[in-house]
């Protein structure tokens, strides 16, 4: 069908195009939570693999830690100098270390350390796995009778549940340090003073929120990362879209699932 044609069609009748687009969406929805389920089921019976688990926790975890630290550290320090800056309309400057640790701690910590991992982690999933469905080993995997759910998968996202909240954990002191920095060196704030207000203002939720967040971002980026390169079609080309859609989907999700996570906090905390 011609370009021109097609186009012609879509407007003569836009329901059926929304209709098809619509079931489009159902069924890619319903595909990623057949692939979530059973990847879950894979990660948590056995048998496992502990050399494939170790490894992505290197490469998810320990790999990430410069990308991580320097976004977090560049973040509490924006944060602290516009922070002084707007408090300062308002007489408001002596509250900027509570709202940095704050800040850090439920939202930028997890969500920033996400989103490094989804440009990182996710996109080096889909383009490893993607490229083994070009190669055909994943078929080989099947042939030489090993789960290529329970090779691939199932390490991934354990290594992407419990590494990201460790990972959040230094990002969450690496930003209030750099608040710290800023605030000491540049805006005058008595060093000893400013870490006082910062320790009696967080309390443990703050900083359990922010984890828990952290281990459902990790989930969504190993998740994405797999999903799309396991399914990657095409050769070199589809690899590619893959790791686009992979780092994409990401970055959409965490964002939703964020603000759906924040709102049941802050119910739960009224």
């Amino acid at each position: 069908m011609a370009p021109a044609e097609a186009t012609r069609r879509v407007a003569a009748n836009p329901i059926r195009a929304l209709g098809r687009s619509t079931l489009a969406a159902i069924r890619s929805v319903g595909a990623v939570a057949v692939f979530a389920v059973r990847g879950v089921a894979t990660a948590l019976t056995p048998p496992w693999f502990p050399g494939q688990i170790w490894r992505q926790f290197g490469a998810i975890g320990f790999f990430s830690l410069p990308v991580v630290g320097l976004t977090a550290v560049f973040t509490g320090a924006a944060l602290a100098l516009n922070i002084f800056t707007g408090g300062g309309r308002f007489n408001a400057e002596q509250v900027m270390p509570q709202i940095v640790a704050l800040g850090i701690t439920r939202e930028l910590g997890p969500v920033l350390a996400a989103l490094m991992l989804a440009g990182r982690v996710s996109a080096a999933i889909a383009a490893e796995i993607g490229a083994m469905r070009a190669t055909e080993q994943i078929d080989a995997m099947r042939t030489l009778s090993t789960d290529p759910f329970r090779y691939l998968v199932g390490p991934r996202l354990l290594a992407g549940v419990l590494m990201l909240p460790l990972l959040t954990a230094v990002a969450d002191t690496i930003g209030v340090a750099g608040g710290w920095l800023v605030a000491t060196r540049v805006l005058a704030f008595n060093p000893t003073v400013y870490i006082r207000n910062t320790l009696d203002f967080l309390q443990a939720w703050d900083v359990v929120s922010g984890l828990i967040k952290a281990s459902v971002f990790g989930f969504i980026v190993a998740l994405m990362g797999c999903y799309h390169g396991y399914n990657a079609s095409g050769g070199a080309r589809g690899v590619g879209r893959a790791t686009t859609h992979a780092v994409v989907s990401s970055a959409i999700l965490i964002f939703a699932s964020d603000y759906l996570l924040t709102t049941v906090f802050t119910h739960a905390a009224r």
